[in-house]
């Protein structure tokens, strides 16, 4: 079960964006929707980040030509159960020919429809269950299918993950909602599996991706499950402008408050891949501080974050925080004074100046370990920037799933 995480049981719907899901039996044998449909309004805003993985999958492809091509994307069609990755040119054709069937069906360009998919790797993607069902996913498109879809993007995610936030700006209201799936292979190095953020204000599109590209940093960028940055991780921003709130013409105050609107739905999305992460029984949050800069933090922070024999001592609950001074010491980072660093357990004190704090016992320490959620400080004592990176454990369960993954 997720870590302190209840889904929400309603979303709310954005102007200019209608959904579709149904069953398409691309690999579930259960009765389940495993294909969705996104459409989005014309002259609507779309920004995309994209993995970096260099066996991207063939939607990936796909996705970043369109995008270059086409200023008015139009669709986002996405199946679960098979990645489409590894599969060469095969897998290519099958992306486009679901594009093609959408763009079709609803008159719009080829260019305009974005193919995602997520699921094992390696097979050949069954594009004809996906064409002869385009018809019936068109025909289902409405505003209040939020719920359905983000439960048909789910792989092995025990939960669906989405949510929906309000503000008003001159007596006009913004609303944002945005779902995600990913429970495993999540270190993005971009974005996340899958996310999906849409917003009803107007923003340029240029201005978009630059929002999108600073809100991964924070978010799904800041991740890390198992290390592994998976062949299809996709995170897409669409900006319909239905609201009748435009960026640009509101005040400095008004346009940080719109833009961190964006970057908390990100965060909470990001963060409750890590409460639904495979096998997780903790969440852990690791600050790093008084870093020379953002990026030693963040690579001392993943340092940790990445370690199997911290994430297991987590697991175990064991208070071995020898293990947290060997992934400090291990980070790719030059010159690290350790006999600067001081290192904290929630509120216990492991580490100070380099040296064993002498307030510190087992018990404190086992205390916090039995917690669901635990925070790591550390604090390098070495300048003023500093990364936060989230986490879990590492488990039996998590073996398990992916041992599993296939049968």
């Amino acid at each position: 079960m997720p870590v302190n995480y209840s889904p929400t049981t309603s979303l709310l719907p954005v102007k200019g964006i209608r959904l579709a899901s149904l069953d398409a039996n691309i690999r579930y044998k259960h009765d389940r929707d495993d294909l969705t449909l996104i459409e989005i309004s014309e002259s609507s805003s779309v920004a995309g980040v994209f993995t970096q993985n260099a066996f991207c999958a063939a939607p990936v492809t796909v996705c970043r030509d369109h995008l270059q091509q086409e200023d008015d994307i139009r669709y986002l069609v996405i199946n679960a159960g098979n990645a489409n990755a590894g599969t060469g040119e095969e897998g290519m054709t099958s992306a486009q020919m679901i594009c093609a069937e959408i763009a079709d069906e609803t008159g719009t360009a080829l260019n305009s429809v974005l193919p995602f998919s997520t699921g094992v790797i390696g097979e050949q993607l069954p594009y004809w269950k996906i064409v002869e069902r385009v018809e019936e996913l068109v025909e289902k498109l409405d505003a209040d299918n939020w719920m359905t879809a983000a439960k048909a993007i789910m792989t092995t995610d025990t939960t669906m993950k989405a949510v929906s936030k309000t503000a008003d700006f001159d007596g006009k209201t913004v609303t944002i909602t945005g779902m995600t799936k990913g429970a495993g292979m999540i270190e993005p190095n971009m974005a996340t599996m899958l996310a999906y953020v849409a917003i009803d204000a107007e923003i340029q599109q240029d201005t978009l991706q630059t929002i999108l590209n600073e809100a991964v940093g924070c978010s799904f960028n800041s991740i890390t499950v198992d290390s592994d940055t998976s062949t299809n991780d996709s995170l897409m921003l669409m900006a319909t402008g239905q609201s009748g709130v435009v960026l640009n013409e509101l005040n400095d105050e008004d346009q940080s408050t719109l833009i961190e609107l964006i970057n908390a739905t990100c965060q909470e999305l990001a963060q409750a891949i890590i409460r639904d992460a495979e096998g997780a029984t903790k969440f852990v949050t690791i600050n790093v501080e008084a870093a020379p800069d953002y990026a030693y933090a963040k690579e001392i922070a993943y340092s940790v974050a990445r370690s199997p024999l911290v994430k297991t001592a987590l697991f175990a609950s064991d208070p071995n925080w020898g293990r947290l001074l060997m992934a400090v010491g291990k980070a790719p980072v030059k010159d690290l004074d350790v006999r600067k660093i001081s290192l904290w357990l929630g509120e216990t004190l492991l580490l100070e100046n380099g040296e064993p704090a002498e307030s510190y016992s087992e018990e404190l320490g086992q205390i916090e370990m039995n917690k669901e959620e635990i925070v790591i400080r550390i604090s390098l004592n070495a300048g003023e920037a500093e990364a936060c990176i989230w986490t879990s454990d590492l488990s039996h369960e998590y073996v398990t799933i992916n041992a599993e993954y296939r049968s």
